[in-house]
């Protein structure tokens, strides 16, 4: 069985966590240490109370998550805070968290697997964030009344919905931009337009981005942040069952949005 370092160095060194930019409470890396050894990984989109019973049930040494342990920033350990933290070092359970460094992964990330989920190709980048490009862009010809369906198929298997902005029924997607979570911002908006897309498949958006993109000539097919997110979490786990042969569980938490 591996030591905890053995795959904290595998994932460090595949997601380029050292190297790429993010926002301060992301933590990326390593959250929590145990003493090891590995044995079986749990993944799940959201460190919460619910992914360490997950965790938990299947007998999992380390947790894998895309929203850490930190994502609400400083906080004092009490309350549910206290009860997670007292669960992970009383069943000695290690957290490691990526965020972007898995978004943009070319195979394990987010947005590349809901490219292919979706049926599209990419070939390039959408949703710059300081030196990186989160999301990821490219060229179709499909009617975007069935990329919509597409999407909605998938939406429903993690618990969500898609919403779309309004479009004819004939309109049809020839330049997509990918962004999962909270893809849709008055930034990726300019970008979109900028880059000459016309439809944005996101995880979610606030209300004001649906009435900018009507007038912007744009659709977006808000697919639900958390299903959006649940791709790449999933792959790093089965990435380290095959690396390291060890047992990989996903544990399903759907927030409905």
């Amino acid at each position: 069985m591996p030591a905890l370092g053995e795959i904290v160095a595998f994932l460090d060194e595949t997601l380029n966590v050292d190297t790429t930019p993010d926002y301060p409470a992301a933590v990326n890396g390593i959250q929590l240490a145990n003493d090891g050894p590995i044995d079986h990984v749990a993944s799940a989109v959201d460190f919460s109370s619910s992914a360490i019973a997950g965790a938990i049930d299947v007998g999992a040494q380390l947790l894998l998550v895309h929203h850490g342990m930190f994502w609400g920033g400083v906080q004092p350990i009490t309350g549910h805070r206290h009860a997670r933290l007292r669960d992970l070092i009383k069943h000695d359970i290690a957290v490691y968290s990526a965020h972007l460094p898995l978004d943009v992964h070319p195979s394990l990330g987010n947005n590349a697997l809901l490219a292919r989920e979706l049926g599209l190709s990419p070939s390039g980048g959408f949703a710059r964030f300081q030196s990186i490009d989160v999301g990821v862009s490219g060229n179709a010809d499909v009617a975007t009344s069935d990329l919509v369906e597409r999407a909605n198929q998938f939406a429903r298997t993690h618990g969500g919905r898609v919403v779309a902005t309004p479009f004819d029924s004939f309109r049809r997607t020839r330049r997509f931009g990918i962004c999962t979570g909270a893809g849709a911002d008055n930034a990726t908006l300019r970008e979109a337009v900028s880059r000459g897309l016309d439809t944005l498949i996101v995880g979610e958006g606030p209300h004001h981005t649906a009435v900018e993109a009507r007038d912007l000539g744009l659709v977006i097919i808000y697919a639900g942040h958390y299903a959006t997110e649940t791709l790449g979490v999933r792959a790093l786990g089965d990435a380290l069952a095959q690396r390291f042969g060890v047992k990989s569980s996903f544990v399903e938490l759907p927030t409905g949005l």
